[in-house]
């Protein structure tokens, strides 16, 4: 399954006065997704930490469509995209309760080495699992 939903609970800290969340609070809610997506797949992220290997964002493009606000209920979609070499691509969507769209976003992710700091090609079993939603 190329896809997972994550709900989130929009917080009064991650809101202005009048109860709107603030833009740059979405990217958060995304990442949210995109952890979950991998342990949805048997993927823990601190592991694959643990083993040496980040996922920095490299690319990110985000529309706002209609506000979410406080007390809010979100759905987050996270959508498997593609995945060549060393870089990973999701395709995501934030819906309220009322399923109304609210935010769409893809994102560009490169494995990297801790170590060294550079584009490292996944490990095996992150390939394997990558290659049967293709």
């Amino acid at each position: 399954m190329k896809d997972h939903q994550v709900q989130v609970r929009v917080r009064y800290s991650e809101t202005d006065q009048m109860g709107v969340v603030y833009h740059g609070n979405y990217i958060p809610y995304f990442e949210i997704g995109r952890v979950e997506w991998l342990r949805n797949k048997g993927v823990s992220y601190k592991v694959m930490e643990e083993s040496g290997i980040a996922l920095p964002i490299v690319s990110m493009n985000i529309n706002y469509k209609k506000s979410a606000r406080y007390d809010e209920l979100l759905t987050v979609h996270t959508v498997f995209k593609s995945q060549s070499s060393v870089k990973i691509e999701f395709d995501c969507a934030i819906y309220n309760e009322q399923d109304e769209l609210l935010t769409t976003a893809q994102f560009i992710l490169v494995f990297v080495s801790l170590k060294t700091g550079r584009p490292v090609v996944p490990p095996d079993y992150i390939l394997e699992l990558l290659k049967a939603m293709e």
